[in-house]
Parts: C-alpha cells; sequence; structure tokens
C-alpha cells in the first residue's frame, strides 16, 4: 500500500480554511448545516426548509426565494468589492481585460435587458455558443437575471452537435461570435450557427458578437446584434424559487444521446460556492486561475458561478495551456500571482511529457493550492506536478496538489483531499461536507474496504441535479438503477482511511480471465514506467480470457518507439500488478482521442480496433 503523505507545514500555514467542523456537523444534522450556509447569502425569501425528497426527486431550499446574479454581483457591486477585479481574461495572444464587479454588474444589467426586449422571459431557453470570453460569461449571466435558463454548448462542436442540443432545449434565441481563436487560427463560429439554425423555425433570434468585422457574409435573417442588446436600459434581478432551474448542460455518455442535464439557482449556487472555500481554499480578493471552459460544468461552477458569488477574482484564457508557447500558463501564473490553480490532470500530464524545463524560468511561488479533476490523477503525475508546480514535499514547499472528484451531474466537488489532509496519490479523497459516498455491490450492500464496488451517493447534497431535460425515466433510472442511491457510473474502491480511488467507468472495465481490472489501474501503471506519459488501454475480445488487453501510450520526451521498450512497458506492469494485468500488446501513439473536456474516448479506441462504427463523435477534440 502506498503511503499517505502530509502536507508540509509550509503550506499548511498558508491555508485558511479548516472545514472539518462542517464535514462533523453536516454528518450529525445536513438540513442545519446546509441551511446556515445558504443564509449567509442574500434572498428575496429566506429558506427555512433543508432538502426536500421523495426519492428520485430531491430539492433543497424549497420555500426560498433568489437570483443567483444578486449573490455574483449585486451584493459586491453595492459595497467595496465593486471595484475589485471579478474577471480576468487573456486573449490567445495575452492581452488582457478586466472587468471590475462594478463594471461586470453594469454589463449584466444592460445584456439582461436586450435579451427582455427579443421576448426572453423566465423559464425560456437560451443557447450560448460562445467563445471563452468575457462576453460569453456576460450571456449566461444575462439570462440567470431574468429568470431564463442557459444551455452553453462547447464552441468547438459542429453543426449537427449544436442543432441537436439547440432543438432538445427548445431554445427561441441562440447567441453566438463571430469567431474563436484555436492554436493561431479562426474558427468559424457564425457559420456553424447559422447552419445550425437554418431549419429551426423554433429560434427567432440570433444573437451575434461580431469580434473582428472583416468577414464578408450573408447573415441570417433573424441575426441581431449583440451591440444593440445594450441599448435597453438595466434589468433588476427576478427573483425567482430556490427550485427554479439556471440552465441546461448537455454531457455525453460512453453510449447513447447527450442528456441535458439540469441544475438550479439555490442548491447550485450554496454549493458551488462553498467548496471553493472549503476545498480550495479561495477567498474574497484572491486570483484564482481555471483552465476549463464555460462549455464544461467545471467553467459553469469555477470560471462563473463560483467565484463570483464567493466575491473572487477569476482569471481565466482563450486558448490550450500550451499555446503559443510551453510556458504562457506558468507565466500567466507569475504575471498575476495566482493564488489557486484549477487544472486538469490532461494538462499536467502534458507538461510532464515536455518536460520541467518548462516551467523552470517562471516563479510559481504564489500558488498554495493545485486543485486537479476530470480524469484520475495517477501517481506519477501527482508526483511530478508537487515537486515541480508546488515546490516539493520539504520546507521548500509553497503549494499543495489536490485530487478531486464530481460530474456534470453533480455540480461541485463530492470527493476530495482537503489540502490540509495527507494525500494519498492515485486516490480522489474523502466524502465532503454533506455527502454520503459509498463503495456497493448491484443489491445496494456496503463492499468491505479494499473491494472494488459501483459508487453511489446515498443522499441528495444541494448542488446535484434535479433532472434531465425532457427525460424523466433516464432520470430516475439514475436513482433507482442501484437500491443504494444515485448511481455515479463510476467504479472506485474505498481504503482504510476512507480514501476512494476511481478505477474508471463501469463501462471502460476490463475482464480479463474471469479479473474483473479497472482500467484506470492498468492506465496509472503504465504511467509510471519512466517512458510513458499518458496512456489509454481497452478490452479487445480473447477466445482463452475472455478479453486482452491492448495499451495506447504516449512517450515523453527523449524516448523512442522501439520493441524493447514496449516489451519493457508490459514488463512493467506485469511488476506493478501481477501477469493478468500486462497488456497482450502496446502501442507507441501520437496522440489519444479525447473529448473537448480533455477525458479520453476509450470506446473510440475499442471501435477502431474491432472495426466498429464509433457512434456519436460530436465531443471530440478537433
Amino acid at each position: 500500500m502506498t503511503d499517505r503523505i502530509p502536507t508540509p507545514p509550509s503550506v499548511l500555514s498558508r491555508l485558511r480554511y479548516d472545514p472539518q467542523a462542517d464535514i462533523d456537523r453536516a454528518r450529525h444534522d445536513p438540513d442545519g448545516f446546509w441551511l446556515d450556509e445558504a443564509r449567509s447569502y442574500e434572498w428575496t425569501r429566506e429558506p427555512t426548509t433543508g432538502l426536500t425528497w421523495n426519492r428520485p426527486e430531491h430539492g433543497w431550499f424549497a420555500d426560498g426565494e433568489t437570483n443567483i446574479t444578486l449573490n455574483a454581483l449585486d451584493r459586491h457591486a453595492r459595497g467595496e468589492a465593486r471595484t475589485r477585479a471579478a474577471l480576468i481574461w487573456l486573449s490567445e495572444t495575452e492581452e488582457p481585460q478586466v472587468l471590475t464587479y462594478g463594471m461586470l454588474h453594469e454589463r449584466v444589467q444592460r445584456a439582461a435587458a436586450g435579451l427582455r426586449a427579443l421576448g426572453v422571459g423566465v423559464g425560456d431557453r437560451v443557447v450560448i455558443y460562445m467563445p471563452l470570453t468575457p462576453e460569453g460569461c456576460i450571456a449566461m449571466l444575462a439570462c440567470a437575471r431574468i429568470g431564463a435558463v442557459h444551455s452553453v454548448v462547447y464552441a468547438g462542436l459542429g453543426v449537427s452537435a449544436l442543432r441537436d442540443r439547440i432543438t432538445d432545449a427548445g431554445a427561441r434565441v441562440v447567441v453566438t461570435a463571430d469567431v474563436g481563436h484555436r492554436r493561431g487560427k479562426l474558427v468559424d463560429l457564425y457559420a456553424i450557427a447559422a447552419e445550425a439554425v437554418a431549419d429551426l423555425p423554433q429560434v427567432e433570434h440570433l444573437v451575434l458578437w461580431e469580434r473582428i468585422k472583416t468577414f464578408s457574409r450573408e447573415h441570417d435573417v433573424r441575426t441581431v446584434a449583440w451591440e444593440s442588446l445594450f441599448t435597453h436600459g438595466r434589468a433588476p434581478a427576478v427573483p425567482v424559487p430556490a427550485e427554479h432551474p439556471l440552465f441546461v448542460l448537455y454531457t455525453s455518455g460512453s453510449t447513447g444521446k447527450p442528456k441535458g442535464v439540469v441544475h438550479a439557482h439555490g442548491g447550485y449556487m450554496v454549493g458551488v460556492a462553498y467548496h471553493l472555500k472549503a476545498l480550495f481554499d479561495v477567498h474574497p480578493g484572491d486570483i484564482f486561475l481555471c483552465t476549463s471552459d464555460i462549455g464544461w460544468v467545471v467553467g459553469h461552477s469555477y470560471i462563473v458561478y463560483g467565484p463570483l458569488v464567493a466575491g473572487a477574482t477569476v482569471l481565466f484564457r482563450e486558448g490550450a495551456p500550451d499555446f503559443p508557447d510551453p510556458g504562457v500558463l506558468w507565466r500567466t501564473i507569475e504575471r498575476y500571482g495566482v493564488d489557486v490553480l484549477f487544472t486538469a490532470p490532461t494538462a499536467l500530464r502534458l507538461f510532464m511529457k515536455l518536460g520541467e524545463e518548462v516551467l523552470k524560468p517562471y516563479d510559481l511561488s504564489s500558488l498554495r493550492v493545485i486543485a486537479c479533476a476530470g480524469e484520475p490523477l495517477n501517481p506519477e503525475a501527482w508526483r511530478w506536478a508537487q515537486e515541480h508546480v508546488g515546490g516539493g514535499l520539504g520546507e521548500e514547499a509553497h503549494g499543495i496538489v489536490i485530487d478531486n472528484w464530481w460530474q456534470t451531474e453533480l455540480g461541485a466537488p463530492t470527493l476530495g483531499t482537503h489540502p490540509r489532509w495527507p494525500a494519498r496519490p492515485g486516490y480522489a479523497g474523502r466524502p465532503l461536507a454533506g455527502v454520503e459516498a459509498d463503495v456497493v455491490d448491484e443489491a445496494g450492500n456496503s463492499l468491505p474496504d479494499g473491494t472494488q464496488g459501483q459508487l453511489v451517493i446515498r443522499r441528495p447534497f444541494p448542488s446535484m441535479l434535479r433532472g434531465l431535460h425532457g427525460n424523466p425515466e433516464k432520470y430516475a433510472s439514475l436513482w433507482n438503477a442501484n437500491p443504494a442511491g444515485y448511481l455515479s457510473g463510476d467504479l472506485a474502491v474505498r481504503d482504510e482511511h476512507g480514501y476512494f480511488s476511481i478505477l474508471g467507468r463501469a463501462d471502460d472495465v476490463l475482464s480479463v480471465a474471469g479479473h474483473r481490472i479497472g482500467s484506470a489501474d492498468v492506465e496509472d501503471a503504465l504511467v509510471s514506467h519512466p517512458a510513458v506519459a499518458e496512456a489509454a488501454v481497452i478490452g479487445i475480445p480473447d477466445e482463452l480470457k475472455g478479453e486482452s488487453i491492448v495499451a495506447h501510450v504516449i512517450l515523453r520526451a527523449g524516448h523512442e518507439d522501439s520493441p524493447g521498450l514496449c516489451a519493457s512497458i508490459t514488463e512493467h506492469v506485469r511488476r506493478e500488478l501481477g501477469p493478468i494485468a500486462a497488456p497482450g500488446a502496446v502501442h507507441v501513439v501520437p496522440s489519444l482521442p479525447k473529448t473537448r473536456s480533455g477525458k479520453i474516448m476509450r470506446r473510440l479506441l475499442r471501435a477502431q480496433a474491432l472495426g466498429q462504427d464509433p457512434g456519436d463523435l460530436t465531443t471530440l477534440e478537433g
């Protein structure tokens, strides 16, 4: 067993929040705990009830009334935070734009009034197909302000994916831009949006933000200029019930069409802001850098709503973390004195592949927390990041790398390793305040520590989804497929200290000679080889074993493909996990197929190996 690694005292002295009292109270009085958290925010009618639950339906603060923008904007703009930076945005070429809380409040009020002038009202759906810019954030907040329900579609998905989401959401208005920037190239977003709505009479208006004004084209007759939204005065925040939908965000599983996850104003607000403080240790005035996109749940929770509700300053940039050069992320951290970084394991593995020389020119000592989520964070990547981003594990350490696990459906961190807790690399951590997680069998029985099983959430918490848009049967199945509670779809194992390791999706489990092996276990073993930067494994049919493991690996700089190296990698896995987990084949590849949010699409590798139809590829990274 890997020993737990304590947080260096030099880092502990920099942390501001200890959540243990919260965890203890939430265990004994979850309703009271969450109600107290809720009452620290602004309500037009303060709630008196916590959880209402008639499985599978549940809600939080149901008798309360608010609007998330009252807490994300108005309460800050009225006070001393008015001149504090709310958003710091960098273009792909590192040109900055800063919006204070006062400035952002003003722009959101005007954009909201413009949407209202287009006929958008409470409960109407608006699809937002925008690049990662302040305007995208403003569009989201403007919808929320008037009680409309936004659905952000990542500005990289194609025509059919966008059309399907507009249709499913029943959107009357689509907001887009002329172009996005990606690795020095322009992406014609308007052409995609115009084609997507061309045969959709339900769409009444296509709002266009023109960034460069050099494209000569014929506009869809429904096109409205973004600037025209700002000519209708200011819209006040519309009070809505706490359970009023805030947004629908579509997420793709391994099979089937994307499902529209619904989150609500009240519980989502309380949950995402709480974990920014309690897990990520972000407080008013801190600089919080998030490398996600508003097209994904992390961008919703920790670029837009969480930091703004908490009164922090969020820093984000358009473009890849290694473009225009591999030093841009680290240069940004040094330039702005970033306190907390939230990124993905994929990004850390990218820089591990490039080598620590990329980081050495930059002063990263402002960082006290480096949070990681999205894919399992393998031990090798954790150790590399702790050494080269966090400053090591001795007195010279300035920051700590923490893992956490959640989903689009859960809205906010659910399992995590708090910066004050010892880390166990390869384990996401323990249940956070108010979370009742368990590892169970298919009958809902709790499994002993060290036994692999299904990861479930036994009791709702505030930031969880309230439904799947237009699909109540599918939503009910999330709660009813396992008697123990909400079925995450992930496999996990728990150790004797209560730490959970996420082994991968249930459909990513390998079955070799009757043994169930999590794909994440094999991938962790592969990337612990000194030549391997990133890996993905699949199972292919084998007459003798049932399945044979095939590994696809990306090599670190300085290593070259050879039969001897592949044999060394296979033998390394054999030593780490035993003969049953040794790959039957190792393929060195230049890249792995991933979704836009950085998750490896193993089903595409499997389909390619078997000559099958790969299915829905709308979320495949271009």
